[in-house]
Formats: structure tokens, C-alpha cells, sequence
């Protein structure tokens, strides 16, 4: 999202603090000043995904036997020069 950040002063803050905080839900951020600097910004948290089970890709794709064999390993090595 890429919308100006709306400013409050400190008063005005603590006045609608809940109607800040519906805004910032909706994405977007808030600047609090202070005798007209700013010195906070409010910004929406990330939200991280709930996985529901763990093996989540499983029989999507099927790996080789020798997949982590030492011969496997040491081309891997070599190609990355380690």
C-alpha cells in the first residue's frame, strides 16, 4: 500500500486512539507528533500464516534415492565452489 501516512498530535492520539487503530487494521500508517515533529509511527502488524499440519508437501514431488549421498553432496559442493 502506498498512501500517505495520516499525523495526529499527541492529544489528538490519546483522543481517538480506537479510531487510529481502525485505520491502521485497514492498512494504513499513522505519524504522532509532538509539538509538531513527529516521533512515532503506528504500522500494521504482519500477520503470519497458521499452518494447520505439518508434511505439507508431501506427494507433491518425489526426491531420488542418492538425493543426499556423498557423491550428490560433493557436485553440489563443487558447483558452489565451497
Amino acid at each position: 500500500m502506498d498512501m500517505l501516512a495520516h499525523e495526529y498530535n499527541i492529544h489528538e492520539a490519546k483522543t481517538h486512539l480506537s479510531k487510529i487503530v481502525e485505520r491502521v487494521e485497514r492498512g494504513e500508517e499513522i505519524i504522532i507528533d509532538r509539538a509538531g515533529k513527529p516521533v512515532a509511527k503506528i504500522v500494521p502488524l504482519v500477520q503470519h500464516v497458521q499452518r494447520t499440519s505439518f508434511g505439507m508437501f508431501k506427494d507433491r514431488f518425489e526426491l531420488p534415492g542418492d538425493w543426499d549421498s556423498e557423491e550428490t553432496n560433493r557436485s553440489i559442493a563443487e558447483d558452489w565452489e565451497v
